[in-house]
């Protein structure tokens, strides 16, 4: 319900919290019942005074007598607990008291699990998240409620909850108008990381999102023109293929080197100019190398190696500069003091950022592997800075020029999108995540982004040696703005949190309304996977769906203990929308094995049959949004018996599929239910050699989806429309398009 309803026309609120006859249960019928029915909630979604054991707290003189814990009212939202609310007599207070955290130990109780609770005494009314206990997100006066009414059944109403991700059936979307707030979930992309010049093999960083994975985001979530950010930049993959499709973008890290790179890579130049001032640095390095023992102490006199800066904890030397022998400092001292000598800007940049890239294997820290030249400096390898056993050497001119030549390659395959016309379209920034105050409210149209994954990486910590030879200055304020933990700067979990909260809550403020915010998660603990959905919530973010994708490592753990660590990452999706809904979380003493079920079944309808680590990726998805993983992971270890008594197995391809003349035994989206017997139905036409006619085909499938509502013809021929072409005046058979398109 939208309308205000007017509830308490003849009701004197100045008077009740003094009438002594006006008591809690008063509260509960006069005030309270009359707002649940407006809101929208029948009886049977209103479940009162449930008794609940406290899960820690017992009593008596054996302290074996559990505490009993009654809420007044707890709000169901499709079988699950939405929100918890409990009546207070007028004189009592429902802020700042022991009232509220009673309320929140029912709403965080193993059996409740619920996003919001709320107290109301009859004269006021507050709304509190579980994540925030001591801040309601709205309190208001009973007698203001016609004008707090919209906003408390945003938050309140059956409509504002959801269960996570759901399993649709895109029709018509190619057919319609671009529309911001309905784009589709994409399915898992095939990684494609080494076809793309711009970023393969230009400079090496510690971590980089796959070029086509984030350019399919970019062109499936904003229209060309419209600006894209990518507040935890890195290397640049967000803004670079955001310019590459014809849109604006913004990249945004703390780290110098990232922010060098980035924008040494976009630096316009003219192709010929930057061949002329490689080969005149060539010559001039080759004719002043210093080979021997005196023509190396001579160049260290006159030009400077790197800064000397202290290496992190855990290094196996204390300073930069014991990270090269003198002949690696001579000579990378001699050609940067030579690459300087250009005088466009751009032009030295470039061959500076082919500089930087040689530095990585002209370290005394570059641990070759069997191929000639192939290997890693330790920070990119072992992430510290490890000295190798047998370092050996490289000429550096031909590391060099390697690198350049890379450059050259990336800026060639770039030139046409990202030129002197076009570079006024991207902002390469030094800063941080959590403030993006030179930003407008709502002036973003995308945001894609990678964060820190909490102790995996200390950026700045890992980047001294290339920030050494650079002049690239870290300062002390950048290091208490990094989302890490540890580090040399000692950051707590504590600390991490609290950066990246802040992060999202920025990204919500720059964010259009109708936008969305595509959040890769690829961290090890699910509590982080509840900061992020909460945090996000707690904005005004509405959480529309994570899908699994591969990023060309391995994926989730699948076939032993496939429950345990995420190994892969998702994509978390958000939308920012005007009335979001909240999860539901599933409470822990529930079956849940109509939720198993239905997310089995909803995967293999949506690809048409899935393979066992497609069905534990969706598994993990679920177990995470409704909060009920570890018990996912005690009750399923092994799915092979389930899926094997339950579907078909075909052993060649390793698909899971409905068994034949079987029904789905779960709601999913009729759309997707169609589009399966579909697809079963026209392939073994196709396999017959045989076109199928519409009511043989409706006499076929209609059977099959009589477990919910039957479908009319018309829903029916609207999928067909979409996957099928018409032969002749009544016959069809299945689109001839490829695998990608069948399934959107």
């Amino acid at each position: 319900m939208t309308n205000t309803p007017q509830l308490f026309d003849l009701l004197n609120f100045a008077t009740l919290a003094d009438n002594p006859d006006f008591k809690e249960d008063s509260v509960r019928e006069v005030i309270i019942l009359p707002i649940l029915q407006a809101l929208g909630y029948a009886q049977e979604n209103i479940v009162r005074s449930k008794t609940l054991e406290h899960p820690f707290l017992k009593t008596g003189s054996n302290k074996k007598i559990p505490v009993k814990l009654v809420p007044d009212y707890l709000l169901k939202v499709e079988n699950n607990f939405a929100w918890v609310l409990d009546a207070k007599a007028p004189n009592k207070k429902i802020v700042n008291d022991e009232n509220v955290e009673q309320v929140y130990s029912y709403a965080i109780h193993p059996e409740i699990r619920t996003t919001h609770f709320a107290l109301c005494n009859g004269v006021e009314f507050s709304l509190f998240r579980t994540s925030n206990p001591q801040h309601p997100v709205l309190f208001f006066n009973i007698v203001d409620l016609e004008s707090h009414w919209k906003t408390l059944a945003m938050y309140l109403s059956p409509g504002s909850f959801q269960t996570g991700k759901n399993f649709t059936c895109e029709i018509s979307q190619k057919q319609q108008q671009f529309d911001y707030a309905n784009r589709p979930l994409l399915a898992e992309i095939p990684v494609r990381k080494q076809e793309a010049k711009r970023h393969f093999g230009v400079h090496g960083y510690f971590t980089k999102q796959s070029w086509n994975i984030v350019q399919e985001y970019i062109k499936n979530y904003t229209k060309p023109e419209d600006l894209v950010l990518d507040p935890f930049g890195g290397s640049g993959i967000t803004v670079v293929e955001a310019l590459m499709t014809g849109r604006k973008g913004i990249n945004i890290d703390l780290n110098p080197m990232a922010v060098f790179i980035v924008q040494s890579l976009i630096a316009p130049v003219k192709s010929e100019k930057l061949a002329q001032a490689f080969e005149e640095v060539k010559t001039e390095y080759l004719r002043r190398e210093p080979k021997t023992k005196e023509e190396i102490e001579k160049t260290l006199k006159k030009y400077k190696g790197c800064k000397v800066l202290p290496l992190p904890k855990g290094s196996d030397v204390k300073t930069t500069d014991q990270l090269f022998n003198d002949k690696q400092t001579a000579q990378l001292g001699l050609l940067k003091s030579i690459i300087l000598k250009q005088k466009n800007k751009n032009i030295r940049n470039s061959l500076l950022l082919a500089f930087s890239s040689s530095i990585n294997k002209c370290n005394l820290t570059f641990h070759y592997t069997r191929s000639a030249g192939g290997g890693d400096s330790a920070p990119f390898r072992y992430y510290r800075y490890r000295i190798a056993p047998n370092p050996g050497e490289m000429p550096l001119i031909d590391v060099f020029e390697t690198k350049y030549k890379k450059v050259r390659a990336a800026k060639k395959e770039m030139s046409y999108f990202i030129n002197e016309e076009t570079i006024s379209n991207a902002q390469i920034l030094k800063g941080t995540a959590t403030d993006l105050s030179f930003l407008p409210r709502e002036s973003v149209d995308y945001i894609y982004t990678d964060p820190p994954y909490g102790k995996k990486i200390p950026y700045l910590d890992l980047s001294v040696m290339w920030n050494a030879w650079l002049d690239l200055e870290v300062t002390e304020q950048d290091y208490a703005m990094e989302a890490i933990e540890g580090g040399e700067h000692g950051k707590t979990k504590d600390d991490y949190n609290k950066l990246i909260a802040q992060s999202i809550k920025e990204m919500y403020r720059v964010l259009k309304f109708d936008r969305w915010l595509s959040f890769v998660f690829a961290h090890k603990d699910p509590e982080f996977w509840h900061l992020i959905i909460d945090t996000a919530e707690s904005c005004g973010f509405e959480y529309a769906g994570a899908v699994p994708q591969k990023n060309g490592q391995t994926s989730f753990k699948k076939r032993q203990n496939p429950f345990t660590v995420l190994s892969g990452q998702l994509i978390i999706n958000f939308r920012k929308v005007r009335n979001p809904k909240s999860i539901l979380k599933a409470n822990l003493g529930m079956d849940i094995s109509e939720i198993v079920m239905q997310t089995i079944e909803g995967i293999i309808a949506k690809n048409h049959g899935a393979t066992l680590e497609q069905i534990n990726d969706e598994l993990i998805i679920k177990g995470l949004e409704l909060g009920f993983l570890d018990l996912l992971k005690k009750e399923y270890t092994d799915l092979t018996p389930l899926l094997m008594n339950s579907f078909d197995y075909d052993t060649e391809t390793e698909i899971f599929t409905i068994r034949k003349n079987t029904k789905f035994t779960t709601h999913i989206d009729v759309h997707l239910r169609i589009k399966y017997y579909l697809l079963s139905y026209l392939r073994r036409k196709e396999r017959e050699n045989k076109i199928a006619a519409f009511d043989e085909i409706i006499l076929e499938i209609l059977p099959l989806l009589k477990n919910g509502t039957t479908p009319e013809d018309q829903t029916v021929l609207s999928v067909l429309d979409h996957i099928g072409e018409r032969v002749g005046n009544d016959g069809w058979r299945l689109k001839h398009i490829g695998q990608k398109e069948l399934f959107e």
